[in-house]
């Protein structure tokens, strides 16, 4: 008799990483356009938390809609266990990887099995592992899609503008704040790739790291203030955001541009007196784009970095390593 039941980690109820619970649920079913896959490794990423908790850090009005109980994650490498009828890109046995559903809060990847979109997918590079593969989709297109390439029309909710990507080449200064992060780290590798000069900021701890990834100079913003040393540069990626995001517009040469991952607070007096912009995105899920970068991770060109890894009954330490900070790359969870 085939299995029908899988194990998960559900939320009942928001709260602390304490109300992630291992539970036994059914085997989900694809349904058109999508394949289900047996998860080898699920990545965490901050939307794994602000769900958890509730989202109390997002407007009321752009939360998206969930029912509890419901089982966290987007990020997933594993493998094609079935097809639905009309998906031809996909085949049994393909090892695959993707960042699913979002921005919505249905990915579900805390788990054994998931009905993944195929059009979410990408084959996972050949060089590299399940674990490697799942920290890469969510933090590796939202570095693409904030530097290289958008990749689809939706506006933003939390800007008018549209974001627009800036070319980068020899001639391009980037400061990338938060660099030993998810998106920090792949931000810094991506714009290596196309040529540009990278300031790498984050705390000491994290030097030789960005070092070898590429960094041409290196701040420790616990010993100087990136503001006071740093300036005429043409674009700040600052993948920490929050309050004290504007004091980089002050690092930007005139015409300059500052691409805020997380909500910034911005003055719109201030920017344009400086003649500067500020613009984001919100990453959404791109099969093809993946497939992109899947192929720098497979020749090594970018890597993905692992802070740590969890089993998947376990994703409360996860959680908990995620709350201490000072993550150096991606924690991931190990499901098979």
């Amino acid at each position: 008799m085939p299995k029908h039941t899988m194990r998960a980690i559900r939320l009942h109820e928001h709260g602390g990483p304490g109300v992630l619970r291992y539970d036994e649920v059914p085997i989900p079913e694809p349904g058109p356009g999508e394949v289900l896959v047996r998860v080898h490794a699920a990545g965490i990423n901050p939307p794994d938390w602000y769900l958890r908790d509730g989202m109390s850090n997002l407007p009321p009005e752009t939360r998206p809609k969930f029912d509890l109980p419901v089982i966290p994650g987007t990020d997933l490498s594993g493998v094609v266990e079935a097809v639905a009828a009309d998906v031809d890109g996909f085949s049994v046995g393909d090892e695959v990887f993707g960042l699913l559903r979002f921005p919505s809060f249905d990915g579900h990847t805390y788990a054994e099995y998931v009905a993944a979109p195929a059009s979410d997918l990408a084959l996972k590079p050949a060089g590299i592992d399940h674990v490697h593969a799942a920290g890469a989709p969510m933090a590796g297109l939202t570095a693409w899609q904030f530097l290289i390439e958008l990749g689809h029309d939706h506006p933003s909710p939390f800007q008018a503008a549209k974001h627009r990507p800036v070319p980068l080449d020899a001639h391009t200064t980037v400061l990338i704040n938060g660099a030993a992060g998810g998106v920090g780290h792949l931000a810094l590798q991506l714009a290596k790739w196309k040529g540009a000069r990278v300031i790498a900021v984050a705390s000491g701890a994290h030097e030789s790291f960005l070092s070898e990834l590429g960094a041409d100079e290196f701040i420790d913003y616990t010993k100087s203030r990136p503001e006071e040393l740093v300036h005429d540069v043409d674009l700040v990626l600052d993948a920490v955001g929050g309050p004290d995001s504007r004091r980089f517009l002050r690092t930007l040469k005139r015409g300059g541009a500052q691409f805020p991952v997380f909500f910034g607070d911005f003055d719109e007096e201030e920017t344009a007196e400086l003649s500067v912009t500020v613009t984001a995105t919100q990453v959404r899920s791109n099969g093809a784009q993946l497939a992109e970068l899947g192929r720098l991770l497979d020749t090594g060109t970018v890597r993905v970095a692992i802070d740590s890894t969890f089993a998947l009954a376990d994703a409360r330490a996860a959680h908990e390593r995620a709350a201490r900070g000072h993550i150096q790359g991606k924690i991931v969870l190990t499901v098979a």
